[in-house]
């Protein structure tokens, strides 16, 4: 047996191997993400969020209008040194912000590659 014949035969191994320990995952976290899905009532829209394509000018404007660049610094309310209201900063509350700054980078983009719009009003 000559050296390429060995590779080719451990390359075929290894790629069946590959292949059974993917089948074997596949229907081992399937049910648990499923699951997951299940728990999750924001799930939908997630995914609603993630499939939109930016594709007209004027929509991705608007997006970048609305959506913040930062997320919202938290703030104090106090009257004389003492604490009365303590708000968080807004990211942590939102549990669609990641989905929607994504949103966000997606119409800068848009507007940056596909328009040659400079996007230096939105940063």
């Amino acid at each position: 047996m000559n050296v390429s014949d060995h590779t080719v035969k451990y390359i075929s191994y290894i790629e069946f191997f590959t292949k059974k320990l993917q089948d074997c995952n596949k229907n081992l976290i399937s049910p648990f993400v499923n699951r997951l899905k299940k728990l999750d009532p924001f799930h939908s829209i997630r995914e609603w969020l993630n499939n939109l394509e930016v594709t007209e000018a004027e929509i991705a404007h608007r997006v970048c209008k609305m959506i913040p660049a930062q997320c919202p610094f938290e703030r104090k309310i106090e009257i004389f040194g003492i604490t009365l209201l303590s708000i968080p900063p807004l990211c942590k509350i939102n549990p669609l912000y990641n989905e929607l700054v994504y949103l966000r980078f997606r119409a800068i983009s848009y507007l940056a590659n596909e328009c040659g719009e400079d996007i230096t009003a939105y940063c």
